[in-house]
């Protein structure tokens, strides 16, 4: 894979990261010596449903979606992990194997922190707890969100709120835009939908003037007047 050079300096990447930023440069080096770095490919897969979890995952660079297979055969995006996110925190505490598999959607870097690392940071350091704590409740927060997305709001309400969830930082000035790096199948199954219906939405949000479709490029001319169709 043509991205893997330059190698970055693991410690520095965790410094920036919520969960490790009060740690002083020695226990950043404790973690850092039982961390691995993991190159995927787009389309390759990271791990298995039903693989055992031997630490947790943080993303470098690239996209990784979490999902399941269903008997049927129907694939379900649970959720599309991105650059400073993380997965497998919770399994490690359960001592439990993967719910989902784990597939990059580009070409990426994860970095593989061992679980015997973290419960030994977490033996030490209170405050780590309370940290990583914290990032897995905002995990199960956000899981919430979306069985309340998928029971209460229409297909459409969904597809506007995921365009103004994926806007850049900062970004209220008009125009706005979204370049949608994930497929349209993984987005519609994110969103509990067909392809077919993400598309039909997308064209309907075109032909009433909410946004504009350039591939995979979406142009938003008014963000006051789209979430207000939120």
């Amino acid at each position: 894979m043509s991205r893997r050079q330059p190698q970055i300096k693991v410690q520095a990447f965790l410094a920036n990261l919520p969960m490790f930023s009060e740690m002083h440069g020695a226990d950043l080096d404790r973690i850092a010596a039982s961390t691995l770095p993991h190159y995927a490919e787009k389309g390759q897969t990271i791990c298995h449903c039903g693989d055992p979890c031997t630490g947790f995952h943080l993303v470098v660079y690239g996209q990784v979606k979490l999902g399941f297979t269903s008997p049927q055969g129907v694939e379900k995006v649970v959720e599309i992990v991105r650059p400073g996110q993380s997965f497998g925190e919770a399994l490690m505490f359960l001592d439990a194997p993967y719910l989902v598999f784990a597939q990059a959607l580009s070409d990426s870097m994860l970095l593989h922190v061992a679980k015997q690392a973290v419960f030994d940071e977490l033996a030490r350091d209170p405050g780590f707890a309370r940290r990583m704590l914290s990032g897995l409740s905002r995990r199960l927060h956000g899981l919430v969100r979306d069985v309340e997305a998928y029971t209460l709001r229409s297909s459409q309400e969904r597809v506007i709120g995921y365009l103004l969830a994926e806007l850049p930082d900062g970004a209220n000035g008009d125009p706005a835009e979204v370049h949608l790096s994930a497929g349209k199948s993984v987005i519609a199954s994110r969103l509990n939908m067909t392809p077919e219906h993400f598309s039909r939405i997308l064209h309907e949000l075109g032909n009433a003037g909410l946004i504009e479709i350039h591939g995979r490029l979406v142009r938003i001319p008014d963000l006051k007047r789209l979430r207000g169709d939120a």
